[in-house]
């Protein structure tokens, strides 16, 4: 029996045991900032290697993932190669094919030197491959034919003299491509159709600290020389979601700049290239760990080096800090973070990339060569059933999706919150004011508050005018028959 047939038994089985925990380590934050343990939203399903797939070679700088369908694609950078990976219902991972070459001109055969991603086109099946060494991004139709290339702008805004190296692509339905370049630090390249450059997207906002700013205008010439320009952070990642959004990740930002959302770790990008990630959770911003010490010798904040996105809108980024994952929902809500450090399966030592097919999800392991995949438990699939419930508008179905994980989880504060969302819809004001109080919920309290003002009112309007106007009224009532009592007296 292979190692691989060995591992899905036995995660199978433990699985069956308990279908809440596989390793222990799945932790959310509460109100306060503080870590609450929680059971495990996913259990390692397979760690996977170049072997595992009948290659000769290993995995050499694995750098980019991507998805579609069925259909995984993973890029083996260093081998020049891509693999056309296929994940089967019952959860099996086979090889399709090895792309290493494509038709150009009809007859000539072209390879690639370093590719580091690609982005397959789910309207008509067309790949765009960063190209890396080769300096360009080329665009093949689904037969591995030559359509075009996406080369170094010749442009007045783009500024020449380094090596163009594109790294990461996504393209819209429209065939337009966004390109991360190494050294540039504009945000993305932009091209049309055509391949003919437009400008940049999305730029990051300039950072600086005072301190700096201040010793440069008190410095020498030479000194200020060598100290770093106030120039954007570069992004590190991106992902196109179904609607046409780019979910963008950076790691290049102060630490200091977290909490105060300057960093802005995770970005969804508009048409304009403007940040609209919704961040409404008040226990802590889409930044991975909310506290960060030097356990294991490691002292930096979560920097993320990819994002996947999945149907539901839950987005996942995977930290190369920690080598953890950070699951949050389309409110900026965490819902859960899991994985480490380390050479056990299921933990990593170089997280690079991460896609999803459905619920489950693939990590790249760029320095063990490796690809891991996760399951979710009955305790996830809850999570996220409760989610699209409440989303398609079914709040009876959703509340009580939470209140299973209630079941499982008293301290998931997210799953009071939703109860109490649910509960809002139901035109259930009072008890959602009651769990809304109780997780210190104050927006989402002050509303249901305001409902439930406002239906009381309409409820008791009768009884409040009657009594109103017994008030009023039985005064002069009351006056009136003392006064006829003393005319009648003084008769």
């Amino acid at each position: 029996m292979n190692r691989r047939k060995l591992l899905i038994i036995v995660t199978t089985v433990f699985a069956l045991c308990s279908s809440l925990f596989a390793k222990g380590d799945t932790y959310i934050y509460d109100y306060w900032g503080e870590v609450e343990k929680s059971p495990d939203v996913y259990r390692l399903l397979d760690v996977m290697y170049a072997s595992d797939f009948d290659l000769d070679v290993n995995l050499r700088n694995p750098s980019g993932l991507f998805a579609n369908g069925n259909l995984i694609y993973l890029v083996d950078t260093d081998n020049n190669r891509i693999l056309e990976l296929q994940y089967n219902e019952d959860k099996s991972l086979v090889l399709n094919r090895v792309i290493d070459r494509f038709n150009s001109d009809g007859q000539v055969v072209e390879t690639f030197s370093g590719p580091k991603d690609i982005f397959v086109n789910k309207e008509d099946g067309s790949f765009f491959i960063a190209d890396t060494n080769n300096g360009r991004v080329v665009k093949l139709d689904k037969d591995l034919n030559y359509i075009q290339s996406f080369v170094e702008p010749d442009d007045p805004t783009y500024e020449k003299g380094k090596t163009f190296l594109p790294e990461k692509v996504v393209a819209d339905s429209k065939g337009r491509a966004y390109v991360l370049a190494k050294n540039i630090n504009r945000g993305f390249l932009k091209y049309e159709y055509d391949g003919v450059f437009s400008g940049f997207f999305g730029a990051s906002e300039v950072t600086f600290n005072w301190t700096d700013y201040v010793w440069k205008l008190i410095s020498t010439k030479a000194q200020r020389e060598q100290m770093e320009s106030f120039v954007p952070t570069e992004y590190s990642n991106a992902f196109m979601d179904q609607e046409g959004f780019v979910y963008a990740v950076t790691r290049t930002f102060s630490e200091w700049d977290l909490h105060s959302d300057k960093a802005k770790p995770i970005r969804r990008l508009n048409a304009l290239g403007n940040d609209i990630l919704v961040k409404l959770s008040k226990t802590g911003l889409p930044i991975g760990d909310l506290q960060w010490g030097n356990a294991g010798g490691i002292k930096d904040p979560s920097r993320f080096t990819d994002i996947t996105v999945l149907e539901n809108e839950v987005y996942v980024a995977i930290d190369e800090s920690r080598g953890r994952l950070f699951g949050y929902n389309n409110q900026g809500y965490l819902l859960y973070a899991f994985g480490g450090k380390g050479n056990l399966e299921g933990f990593f030592r170089s997280p690079s990339a991460i896609v999803n097919v459905g619920y489950d999800l693939f990590v790249l392991d760029t320095m063990n060569g490796s690809l891991t995949i996760f399951s979710p438990t009955k305790y996830g699939e809850m999570i996220y059933k409760a989610t699209e419930l409440y989303a398609v508008g079914d709040y009876d179905g959703s509340a009580a999706a939470w209140s299973e994980v209630l079941k499982n989880n008293g301290n998931y504060d997210l799953a009071y919150i939703g109860l109490g969302k649910s509960y809002f819809r139901q035109e259930r004001y009072e008890e959602a004011m009651e769990l809304f109080k109780l997780k210190r919920s104050k927006d989402n309290y002050s509303k249901a508050f305001m409902y439930y003002r406002k239906d009381w009112i309409e409820k008791n309007l009768g009884k409040v005018l009657i009594v109103l106007l017994v008030i009023i009224v039985v005064p002069f009532i009351v006056k009136a028959i003392l006064k006829f009592k003393k005319e009648l007296e003084s008769l």
